[in-house]
Parts: C-alpha cells; structure tokens; sequence
C-alpha cells in the first residue's frame, strides 16, 4: 500500500502512528503542501478534495480522509473494540476530534508553523479558536481523570485521532501544563509499544 501524505501533517502522522503499531510496511509518498503538490491534475485524480493524508491499497482502492483510514486499518485488531458500544465510543471520540478538536488547535498550529499571514481577521479568528481549542481540552481532562484511555480503559484508534494534535498544541501556542491527566495521558500515549514521534518519517 502507499500513503500519501506531507511530513508536517498531524493527520497524516495518526496514520503513520497507526501503521507503525501494527507493523505494516508502505510506501510513502511525500507531497508538500505549501508548494500545492495536493492541487495537481494528478493528486486531484486521486483525491478531488485535495488533501492528505491518502491511502491506496494494494488494489488500487483509495481513502481519503485520516480517521476512516484509521478505521479501515484498526478493524478486526485490538485497536477497535468488537463490542457494538465500545465500537460507538470509538466513533464518538474521533466525531469529537474532527468537529470540536482539530478544526482548532490543528489549525493555529498550522498558521503559526507555516508562516500564514497574520491579518486582523485571522488573528481574531486565533483568538475564537483557542477558546474552542481550550474548550476541547476541558472536555478531554474531565474524562481522563477518570480513564486511562478514552474507551474502557483500552488504547484504541480514539487515542491516536487525539494524540496527533494535543501532543503538538504547544506549536498553536496551548498551555498544557492545566491539564495533568492530558499530559499524563499523553505520556502513556507515548510509551506504548511500537509508537512513533511524529517527527519520524519513512525514507528520512
């Protein structure tokens, strides 16, 4: 299979954390999006959203979108509980990254590490987006001061949506330091078997 993803993304990092912990060899195919190597005739046949990461299988299939590949590749392994329930929260939690969660600590990240101009709206719209992002947070470390992981105590795919950007949200200029079950969470996180930095990428 290949994957089709920019270093510096923290979506295409949850795919390659998860590739890892399952010891599943790729080929990996870097596009730089800030040169728009995502907009071409070629990728835009691939993926007419434009964006990474993607993954093609080995048959040509291809999925966009991080956390179905994160689904796709966590089915039938201990990553994605077989309990109906369990399964649902799995599900919960990844909705919850998607809407509540990247839309904006992800995205400070992005503008603040890759040079977008700061105009007046976008600097109010940093100012909107920590307080969501902050909002976020709050949610996280009321549930995981009384979890280990995010369902039934079990490190699932839910961890590794969450993990990829709240690892980082210093980059976006987040103050972890209120929320010791994050951080502690975080450190659990970080030391399971397999696990990859983000920073660790194939072919680098």
């Amino acid at each position: 299979m290949r994957l089709y993803d920019d270093p510096c993304s923290g979506n295409g990092y949850k795919v390659r954390l998860m590739l890892a912990l399952l010891g599943q060899g790729y080929e990996y195919i870097p596009l730089d999006i800030d040169k728009a190597e995502t907009r071409t005739p070629e990728f835009l046949a691939k993926n007419p959203n434009g964006r990474i990461p993607l993954l093609e299988l080995d048959d040509g299939r291809l999925l966009p979108e991080s956390n179905a590949i994160l689904h796709y590749l966590a089915d039938g392994t201990a990553y994605l509980p077989a309990d109906r329930f369990g399964h649902a929260q799995v599900l919960q939690w990844m909705f919850f990254e998607q809407y509540s969660h990247e839309p904006n600590i992800a995205t400070v990240r992005f503008w603040l590490t890759h040079g977008v101009e700061m105009t007046p709206w976008r600097e109010e719209s940093v100012v909107q987006k920590r307080i969501a992002g902050y909002a976020a947070l709050d949610v996280m470390e009321a549930h995981l001061a009384l979890n280990r992981f995010f369902v039934a105590d079990t490190y699932t795919v839910a961890d590794i949506a969450l993990y990829a950007y709240t690892h980082v949200a210093h980059e976006g200029g987040f103050d972890l330091e209120p929320y010791p079950s994050v951080l502690a969470w975080l450190s659990r996180v970080a030391a399971r078997p397999g696990h990859v930095a983000i920073t660790e990428v194939p072919g680098r």
